[in-house]
């Protein structure tokens, strides 16, 4: 089973007995304020969670699969996830 945004606020607000309105905006705020520092250049830690952060991908040799010519693919930076310990235990767990 997989949740997209809808049903997550869903899930929050039944479990946190809000409404939907307040769960969405705090969601909202939320993912704002990691993807605003993940941007800066930042990272978020979440303890039992996990870590959010950036990361640099180098310059690479790449080829088109249209017409297998070598390309240059752009260096660029990425955001990584780790989880915590708790989680990770928890999804282990969930097998």
């Amino acid at each position: 089973m997989s949740l997209n945004k809808t049903q997550l606020v869903d899930a929050i607000a039944k479990k946190t007995e809000m409404k939907k309105t307040d769960v969405e905006k705090n969601l909202k705020a939320t993912l704002e304020v990691i993807a605003d520092e993940l941007a800066n250049g930042g990272s978020v830690s979440l303890i039992g969670f996990g870590t959010f952060s950036v990361s640099e991908r180098q310059e690479r040799q790449g080829i088109n699969p249209r017409d297998k010519s070598a390309i240059t693919i752009p260096a660029k930076r990425i955001a990584k996830f780790k989880p915590g310990s708790a989680l990770s235990e928890k999804v282990d767990y969930a097998k």
